[in-house]
């Protein structure tokens, strides 16, 4: 019989960067055509923000920021370790990266190889040179898949009336999604090497903006968006995602294997917020998810709509929705290692995990 825990994180590109870069965006965001202008007159900001911004432009915000995710990251490949698992399902999203207008599948599992390479510097994207880490930008991951693991989840989940895309390589990418390899940079902050093969399981978290806006999350603050003929096809419905979970879950337990299910996503991001003027995250909408969350409301999750999560700027909670389907199945509950709210760093974030469930 299968074993799976839960864990939730993030894989925030702003924390690839040094702080001196990160504050900055927000500075930025100011000047974009579309946020609210209010926002421009610091008469406007709530005390929070203020307190955040400080007297020195964000700059001792930003370490503190950083040196409190790390820390969660932290206690979160303790988790890892403790649990040892045969390998992590990480869900998360594609900015169109490797999926792009030859394919924009809903789902889609990846069985890479065994031992692989990724550079996560080779490209660009974050519009620096620098990273937080100091990399060569010819700095190679060495990482793990498991194409058996990833085999039996696609098979099972097809069999329980849920058949899903699957993919053996990359299409358009020569590195990992941000999603995934963000993730496991994360978690493996202090360079010890990540040893635990995982499985990238995609989710079209961005639905309709993928194409229009070629992934450039930030594009609705400075762009208006040109619509031709019909929209692109939604997202997976936060219920449909759910339901995956659910089927992933009985997958899990009817397999021999121990699997970490690992949502990684910001909750909502400034820019996407429509409820909040693109400029700040909408805050009340994440505390009403938190508390949700704490209380294993799994209900209150599923009646959320895809029109509601886009207008919160929280399209990539659908990364969390196919583990909130597993863990409702035992109606486990989660433990909260932080929850950082922030005005000035583009989202919030939610770190917590799923335990085991005692034999």
């Amino acid at each position: 019989m299968g074993e799976f825990i839960g864990i939730g994180t993030t894989h925030s590109p702003p924390l690839m960067m040094p702080d001196k870069g990160r504050q900055s965006m927000f500075e930025e965001s100011l000047k974009a055509p579309n946020v609210d202008p209010r926002y421009r007159d610091q008469a406007n900001w709530p005390a929070d923000m203020l307190a955040e911004m400080g007297n020195d432009r964000g700059v001792a915000a930003s370490t503190s920021h950083r040196e409190r995710l790390i820390s969660c990251f932290r206690q979160q490949r303790k988790i890892l370790d403790e649990f040892k698992p045969d390998f992590v399902i990480i869900f998360g999203d594609d900015q169109y990266e490797n999926f792009q207008e030859d394919i924009i599948p809903p789902f889609c599992i990846f069985g890479l190889d065994d031992s692989f390479e990724t550079e996560p510097w080779k490209k660009a994207r974050y519009g620096r040179e620098e990273n937080a880490w100091g990399h060569a930008k010819d700095w190679k991951l060495r990482l793990h898949g498991h194409r058996e693991g990833a085999k039996c989840v696609a098979t099972g989940l097809s069999k329980r009336g849920m058949p899903i895309a699957y993919a053996y390589k990359l299409l358009h990418m020569e590195a990992l999604p941000q999603a995934f390899q963000n993730t496991v940079m994360f978690l493996d902050y202090d360079l010890a090497g990540f040893p635990y093969p995982i499985v990238p399981f995609q989710i079209n978290s961005y639905g309709s903006d993928v194409i229009v806006t070629q992934g450039r999350s930030r594009a609705r603050q400075f762009e208006d968006i040109a619509k031709q003929g019909l929209p692109d096809p939604p997202a997976p419905s936060p219920s449909v995602c759910m339901d995956l979970g659910v089927k992933l879950a009985e997958t899990i337990l009817a397999s021999p294997y121990r699997v970490v299910l690992m949502a990684s996503s910001s909750w909502s991001h400034a820019s996407l917020s429509a409820n909040t003027g693109h400029i700040i995250p909408d805050h009340a909408s994440d505390r009403r998810l938190l508390d949700a969350f704490k209380r294993g409301d799994y209900a209150y999750w599923r009646s959320l709509s895809g029109e509601q999560l886009e207008n919160a700027g929280q399209h990539e909670l659908l990364n969390w929705m196919p583990m909130m389907g597993a863990m409702s199945v035992q109606q486990r509950k989660p433990v909260v290692l932080d929850y950082a709210e922030t005005y000035l760093f583009q989202a919030n974030k939610v770190f917590a995990y799923f335990p085991q469930i005692p034999a």
